[in-house]
């Protein structure tokens, strides 16, 4: 290469280097965004990836695709170091942990912005810590009941609004070696949703201190509507959905309804084609009509670690994500719930969704501790229920369980 050419290309390169901002090409902001893997589709990500530089000609957007396997420890190590990524989707009931790691911005002064005061609350309370939030909603699932239609309607039922009409339902369908329902003895989600609706909670915060509330009267009346709604079927006392994998007990055709995500029907189609047109979904019942059963909202937050130096485009990004027309767009994909209650109405008619929509009116999270993890690592409210459910005094167990949920609550201090 002639001598003047080769300078002419290492003034080019050096202009160009010079004309870039953090990473972008064209002079653009590189934002790097981490979201999870089957968050969403290709296609969606995509979409969005291409509008957002439409829309935000100065930002440039590399979305990079997380596993769920391992993120806790690269999540604390990303917030950890000096050039972190600067949006990163993480699990609802993680944001307490990474928030103690000193590490995640404070978004308080945007929640009004982003439409917080619509946020449904399972995914909202997570992300708040100490009266200051830091995660923003980005989407939710929680458990409905789903139902075999021609079993009710030959046993001339309809899907119930409270919990006295379901037990009543349920011991109708209750016949024969047809279950009424399939309810494994250590599904801690549904037994939450029955505390939450008597007013108890799971743990509770004394000033720094936290303490199992198990042993309430609260969370023992839960317990006993879970004992009698669990006694109308032939679910094991002593395992959870896994063990064994209950779509494949519905699939066998013996079963009214079970608890489960909407999604979990398909699974049940799949093994059994039959059933694909007569599966059903409606609310967990509440006490009352009016309102129905509180659930556990399972979903993501959105975060911005503390030391991105690309705050502004950052905050753009969760923006247009948490905003209404990408949390429709995603929820109709995805078929999640989006993160606002006025969105329910928008999101089509999946009969999964609505109902599922329905019932994230009255989500909840888990204790909103960063040593909730270490709780459920072992899981002493599964050993509570398969020991009430075996005959064990429930104060008792309850007692037992409690101990156990403080030690873990409260280590480190």
């Amino acid at each position: 290469m002639p001598r003047r050419s080769a300078a002419l290309l290492v003034l080019a390169l050096a202009l160009s280097a010079c004309g870039s901002s953090g990473g972008g090409g064209g002079g653009k902001e590189e934002i790097t965004v981490w979201l999870m893997k089957d968050t969403a589709t290709d296609e969606f990500v995509q979409r969005f990836e291409t509008e957002f530089e439409r829309e935000h000609t100065g930002l440039d957007l590399k979305i990079q695709i997380q596993e769920w396997n391992g993120i806790t420890q690269k999540v604390t190590s990303a917030l950890a170091s000096t050039d972190p990524p600067d949006v990163i989707e993480v699990g609802n009931t993680q944001v307490a942990q990474y928030v103690a790691s000193k590490g995640v911005t404070d978004l308080s002064g945007k929640k009004a912005e982003l439409g917080g005061d619509d946020w449904i609350p399972g995914l909202a309370e997570p992300g708040a810590v100490d009266g200051k939030q830091y995660g923003v909603p980005f989407y939710a699932a929680n458990r409905v009941v789903i139902y075999r239609k021609d079993l009710f309607a030959a046993a001339g039922v309809t899907p119930p609004k409270t919990r006295a009409e379901w037990l009543e339902t349920t011991k109708k369908l209750d016949q024969g070696d047809q279950q009424g329902i399939y309810l494994p003895g250590q599904n801690w989600y549904t037994l939450a949703g029955f505390v939450w609706d008597e007013g108890g909670d799971l743990a509770e915060q004394s000033g720094d201190s936290w303490k199992g509330t198990l042993n309430t009267p609260q969370a023992l009346a839960g317990m006993d509507f879970y004992k009698q709604l669990q006694a109308l079927g032939d679910g094991p006392k002593d395992s959870d959905e896994a063990k064994p994998q209950q779509t494949d007990v519905v699939a066998t055709g013996k079963v009214a309804q079970y608890i489960a995500a909407p999604g979990s029907a398909k699974l049940v189609a799949k093994a059994n084609p039959a059933l694909a047109e007569q599966l059903g979904f409606f609310p967990i019942p509440g006490k009352t009509a009016e309102r129905p059963g509180a659930v556990f909202t399972g979903g993501s937050d959105l975060v911005i670690p503390l030391a991105s130096s690309r705050q502004d485009g950052a905050y753009q990004v969760v923006k247009a994500l948490a905003g209404e027309k990408w949390q429709v767009e995603l929820a109709k994909t995805m078929n999640y719930v989006p993160n606002r209650k006025s969105l329910a109405t928008k999101i089509g008619d999946d009969p999964g969704t609505t109902a599922m929509a329905k019932g994230a009116a009255n989500g909840h999270a888990t204790p909103n501790s960063p040593n909730w993890a270490a709780v459920e690592a072992r899981n002493p409210i599964k050993e509570f229920q398969t020991a009430v459910l075996t005959g064990t005094d429930p104060a008792a167990a309850a007692a037992q369980a409690d101990a156990v949920i403080t030690q873990a609550l409260n280590s480190g201090k």
